[in-house]
């Protein structure tokens, strides 16, 4: 789908003809849209498929009248297993165009281009990608407090009761984690290398942003990391918990067994087919099961008194 977007004094218009200073939106292209690119906008098919790679790296390439960059954006999906990851959003650069691509919707372009406020120059692609860049970023932050408090609920269900859906959820938002700390690192090595080319000629206020846009990166990498390890912390934790709880139902379970083999013992030594003490007392069955009871409770007693059916205090 390629839509195409021009400033309108105040605000931000769609517009079906493609004119000078103008914003035009690729998501999810097929082949016929991806042979109008390289043809009407003259951008080699690599970079199109690069972009459109979930895998691809973030990075930046310069090319013949144009300037190709590609940097990772957190995305959200509340219908998938893996709920938050990252997807390339791809930024090109031409004399008079400025143009983004992606294979999934991206919430941060259409913030930017839906955004109340100051309205962002179409006619300085440098601002522009500053205030993706710069959404991007706070993106990250927003999209790890929701798995912080995430965290913070699935942490409170298994202090009840470890079930293995919570264990498998806190896998999947140390996973998460995994990918935005390695997103937003390599975003950060992105910028500094466009500070020596796109961003080289700043003015003030464009100046400003790239140092929001660092200042914002670095805070989510060092919450990025800071939580990863709070998280990975905390499965460990609860593997332990998870080994320490088998180990006590086991213990529990081999006193039971010692208990009932009082009874087992006399029922098989008396259910052997040879001359036995009072074979020929008619009180002999209810003697022996009465006493291999009483011999059965004085053991869980004894087993009682030391604490070994007794669950210890947390």
């Amino acid at each position: 789908m390629i839509t195409i977007w021009k400033q309108n004094k105040d605000s931000i218009v769609k517009t079906a003809m493609l004119e000078k200073n103008c914003w035009i939106n690729i998501v999810r292209p097929d082949d016929l849209e991806i042979e109008t690119i390289k043809r009407d906008y003259g951008i080699a098919e690599d970079i199109i498929l690069d972009i459109l790679d979930p895998d691809e790296r973030s990075r930046s390439e310069r090319n013949e009248g144009y300037h190709a960059i590609i940097f990772r954006v957190p995305a959200f999906s509340g219908e998938a297993q893996l709920q938050y990851y990252t997807v390339p959003l791809g930024v090109i650069i031409t004399k008079d165009i400025f143009i983004t691509i992606s294979c999934i919707e991206i919430d941060i372009v259409n913030t930017c281009l839906k955004k109340e406020g100051r309205i962002p120059q179409f006619d300085k692609p440098a601002e522009l990608l500053l205030r993706l860049m710069l959404d991007t970023a706070r993106c990250y932050l927003r999209f790890m407090k929701a798995i912080n408090r995430n965290t913070d609920m699935l942490e409170h269900e298994l202090q009840q009761s470890v079930k293995n859906t919570e264990l498998l959820k806190l896998l999947r938002m140390e996973k998460s984690l995994v990918f935005f700390s390695t997103s937003l690192r390599a975003n950060e090595l992105l910028f500094s290398k466009l500070e020596k080319t796109i961003f080289s000629n700043l003015d003030e206020e464009e100046s400003e942003l790239l140092d929001d846009v660092m200042i914002e990166s670095s805070q989510a990498i060092e919450m990025a990391n800071i939580h990863s390890n709070i998280l990975s912390g905390m499965m460990d934790a609860f593997a332990s918990v998870i080994s320490n709880n088998l180990n006590v139902i086991m213990k529990r379970l081999t006193m039971v067994s010692i208990v009932l083999m009082i009874p087992t013992f006399f029922a098989s030594v008396y259910g052997m087919n040879v001359p036995l003490p009072f074979q020929a007392s008619p009180f002999a069955f209810a003697g022996i099961l009465a006493g291999s009871g009483v011999l059965a409770v004085i053991c869980a007693f004894i087993f009682n008194t030391r604490r070994m059916f007794r669950k210890r205090k947390e």
